[in-house]
């Protein structure tokens, strides 16, 4: 996911891939706290996609 993508988003539909993407992330840590997760760094993705679509709504609130 770039930032390029969601800078035309609404904000509605940054809030809801906000949500779905921390939703994600409380998945995975559960995962890697049970040794259940494999490929750790599906949670540095989750991260940086919840960072930049922070930035996104940052600057869609500020217009």
């Amino acid at each position: 996911m770039n930032y390029i993508d969601l800078k035309d988003k609404s904000e509605a539909d940054l809030v809801g891939m906000l949500k779905e993407k921390k939703l994600e992330l409380f998945t995975l840590n559960a995962k890697q706290k049970t040794m259940q997760l494999t490929n750790t760094t599906e949670l540095r993705v989750a991260k940086k996609d919840i960072a930049r679509i922070q930035t996104a709504l940052t600057a869609a609130r500020s217009k």
